[in-house]
């Protein structure tokens, strides 16, 4: 395309007015400070708080922070909001003796775009000493020189500013001189020698003194300087400049070793102590390698190019020194003329190469011009093609945003390649070209696409809250927006599953989360639907099915249902003396609501009144004896049984067994001291359901007493069975096995009857029963046995 060499006339008019009066409306800036020399990467402050913006809009509006001079100092973290610094920042360096430093940059803000004007000023430290020009000078002082004759002295110079540049000078003890210090009007101090008494050369031809320079800083630091003095013959007369100031002005790209201008001093004197020579006064590095002065005409000559953009002017002391060591000074101050020497500069900030078609106004490009001149030399005009669909509109200051002026046509034109022309008002005019090229993008015609048509996912139990559980992925084909794709649930096929509640998903990514702590007892796998759908219009979307599958996990402790662990009074088993090693004594019963390995069960006798005498079987349980019985063995014996199970880590539940060595079933069991003060120990309320349950098993049993009696009491032989005998007391309301194997071979009867006297509540057993004789020989005994009030059975 070919770019039109002429300005256009009413778009840069229109462009920098805009300019002018969006700079003049711009609002306060916002200011920082920070101390010199601090490290890279330091915060300086919560940017995002002091704008008023969340921390998700600098991501969000592609922040960024731009400052004005060519390095870029500072950065912006747009995840915290923080400004922070990007290098050590050197006060001297930056700002020179400028105080205070300032550092200025803008905040830039996009979609929509935005300014902000922020300032950071840098804080001085004392990190230099004062430092004199030499390490020696020399003075001639008159021996006619009255007390209270100032002398200057060297000027020592700190590049430190403020309380840490230089404060004051001392010099070594003498009894003919002090120093001065003296204020200038440039904020420097100058040392001067004063006389404290007359001088005698006859007497003391040289002195030999140490000037030092000190600074305000904590700790101060110095600067030194070996000042000898020469007392000399007299010379009553001071050199004098002819003018002063002198003042002149010098073109920046004034050639090498061109003249600047020539000073001219008198002195009245004659001789020797009327010649004069020039020299530069206390001048800085600066000046020394910028300017040269000759010893006997005083023509000053350039020796360094001048750069307006750098110093402006430059004030230069000198001093006239006649042959008796008097000096005269004066002051010329040179004045840098801009020219137009530097063309303008843009600098791109952000770019959009692609654009959707039938897009609105879209923003294609912020970027930035500068100028480094001044005056007209440094005002500019931007501009761009009439014949494109873009329009340049001023921003903020120097910037300027590109954006489509009416919606593009694809099928039209696919690409443009669009010339931004910067050009400046100097004499003669420089300009500067910026080409940008820009595509339309296609429309919205590829749906999503799972990677899988179906995920399987696995997470334990017992998981914490917003777990992430797995992922789903779909990937589109096409670009921008139309490729960029959303995730959602959808509704759940079976509708009793509370998917909403069980799991949620990241639009964003597809990552899915556990939205609540799942149970494997309760619910061992789900599925669900999720939804791709892109952000084209209209938008395209495609399915996938995912299953969950919930691990078990180690979370139930054995549950044990024998004996019961109700609270009430603990079971106590009987076991006869005469038992042989392994009988059974009892079974511990318990479950475990986990499964696979988690629930498998392991027994283990963990504590006994009398260790060896019992064992449990791990496998199963059973409490059998581990030895002969004999009459040395305590009568009551406490048994605590672990239970484990097989998870990780492994989760254990434990039972306390009493058990009662008994001489036979009619030894009287009394309970133990245990459960006496465990039935002590009950709530009202379990003391309530016992007398309740009691009561109707005493009405139920003696029912069936006085229905048993009535039949017994019409069989004829009563007298044979005589009277039943015992000891007083209670017999349990369960059986033990007193076979020697400890387990019963089959099922064995005994027909027991209560006996006739009322004062007893004896038993008597009569003769065990086997299954195939039980009716005949129980009524057999009842016959026979006409007293018996009851009969039991036991198996």
């Amino acid at each position: 395309m070919k770019t039109p060499e002429r300005i256009q006339p009413n778009r840069q008019v229109v462009a920098f007015i805009l300019m002018v009066f969006l700079s003049q409306a711009c609002p306060e800036p916002i200011r920082y400070s920070v101390i010199e020399e601090t490290e890279s990467g330091s915060f300086i402050a919560h940017l995002a708080k002091d704008l008023g913006l969340g921390i998700g809009e600098l991501t969000a509006r592609s922040a960024r922070v731009v400052s004005d001079d060519d390095k870029q100092r500072l950065q912006l973290d747009r995840q915290t909001g923080d400004l922070l610094l990007r290098e050590k920042i050197d006060r001297e360096e930056l700002c020179g003796s400028v105080e205070p430093c300032v550092l200025h940059f803008q905040v830039l803000l996009e979609t929509p775009v935005q300014f902000f004007e922020g300032e950071l000023s840098i804080q001085d430290i004392n990190d230099h000493s004062p430092v004199f020009p030499t390490g020696e000078m020399l003075l001639k002082i008159p021996e006619n020189s009255q007390p209270g004759t100032l002398f200057p002295l060297k000027l020592a110079q700190d590049l430190d500013v403020g309380s840490n540049g230089l404060q004051k000078y001392t010099i070594s003890p003498n009894s003919y001189f002090h120093v001065l210090t003296r204020n200038h009007s440039e904020a420097k101090k100058y040392p001067d020698l004063v006389q404290d008494k007359a001088l005698d050369r006859e007497q003391q031809p040289a002195f030999s003194l140490t000037l030092i320079a000190l600074d305000g800083g904590s700790p101060p630091k110095s600067g030194t300087i070996t000042v000898r003095i020469l007392i000399t013959d007299v010379n009553d007369n001071a050199p004098e400049f002819v003018h002063t100031p002198y003042e002149v002005q010098v073109l920046e790209n004034s050639s090498l070793d061109s003249p600047v201008l020539s000073v001219s001093a008198k002195d009245i004197d004659s001789g020797n102590f009327g010649s004069v020579s020039y020299g530069f006064f206390q001048a800085s590095d600066e000046i020394k390698q910028t300017f040269s002065i000759n010893e006997v005409t005083g023509e000053i000559r350039l020796t360094k190019k001048l750069d307006f953009e750098h110093i402006k002017s430059y004030h230069v002391e000198i001093e006239a020194i006649d042959g008796g060591g008097l000096s005269g000074k004066g002051t010329v101050v040179i004045h840098v003329v801009d020219v137009n020497d530097n063309a303008p500069e843009l600098t791109i900030s952000s770019l959009t190469n692609s654009i959707p078609e039938n897009a609105p106004e879209t923003v294609v490009s912020i970027f930035r011009i500068r100028d480094r001149d001044s005056g007209d030399n440094g005002k500019m005009i931007c501009s761009i093609p009439d014949n494109l669909p873009f329009l340049l509109k001023p921003t903020f200051k120097n910037f300027y945003t590109l954006v489509t002026e009416s919606p593009l046509d694809r099928e039209s034109r696919a690409e443009y390649n669009i010339t931004i022309t910067v050009t400046d008002l100097g004499t003669p005019r420089l300009k500067t070209q910026h080409n940008i090229t820009v595509t339309v993008s296609d429309v919205n015609d590829n749906a999503p696409a799972f990677s899988q048509t179906t995920y399987t996912l696995r997470v334990r139990e017992n998981n914490s809250p917003a777990l992430h559980i797995g992922s789903v992925s779909a990937t589109d084909r096409d670009s921008g927006a139309n490729a960029q794709v959303t995730y959602s649930l959808l509704p759940p096929a079976d509708p009793q599953l509370p998917l909403a509640s069980l799991v949620s998903i990241n639009a964003d990514n597809g990552q899915l989360f556990a939205l609540r702590s799942l149970d494997y007892e309760a619910l061992q796998a789900f599925e669900f639907g999720v939804r791709a759908a892109d952000r084209g219009s209209p938008a395209l979307s495609s399915q996938a099915r995912v299953r969950v599958l919930v691990l078990d996990d180690n979370d139930n402790a054995p549950f044990v249902l024998y004996p019961p662990q109700n609270g009430s009074a603990p079971c106590t088993e009987l076991v006869p003396r005469a038992a042989e090693a392994g009988y059974l004594v009892t079974k511990v019963v318990a479950v475990d609501g986990d499964s696979g390995q988690n629930a498998w069960l392991s027994y283990q006798l963990l504590k006994a009144t009398e260790p060896g005498l019992f064992g449990v079987w791990a496998h199963n349980g059973e409490v059998r004896t581990a030895r002969l019985l004999s009459e040395r063995d305590a009568v009551k014996h406490r048994l605590v049984v672990l239970v484990r199970d097989n998870g990780e880590p492994p989760r254990s539940a434990s039972v306390t067994l009493h058990v009662l060595l008994v001489d036979g079933f009619s030894q009287p069991y009394l309970p133990l001291p245990e459960v006496a003060a465990a039935e002590a120990r009950a709530d009202p309320l379990t003391v309530y359901l016992v007398v309740a349950l009691a009561s109707v098993s005493s009405l139920f049993l003696f029912s069936v007493l006085v229905f048993v009696a009535v039949r017994l009491c019409r069989r004829s032989r009563a007298a044979s069975a005589g009277r039943c005998s015992g000891p007083e007391g209670h017999f349990p309301g369960h059986l033990v096995d007193v076979s020697g194997a400890g387990t019963l071979s089959q099922s064995y009867q005994y027909d027991v009857c209560l006996t006739g006297d009322p004062r007893t509540g004896e038993f008597k057993f009569l003769k065990p029963i086997f299954p195939n004789l039980l009716v005949e020989d129980t009524e057999r005994e009842i016959k026979e046995n006409p007293n018996c009030r009851n009969s039991f059975v036991f198996s």
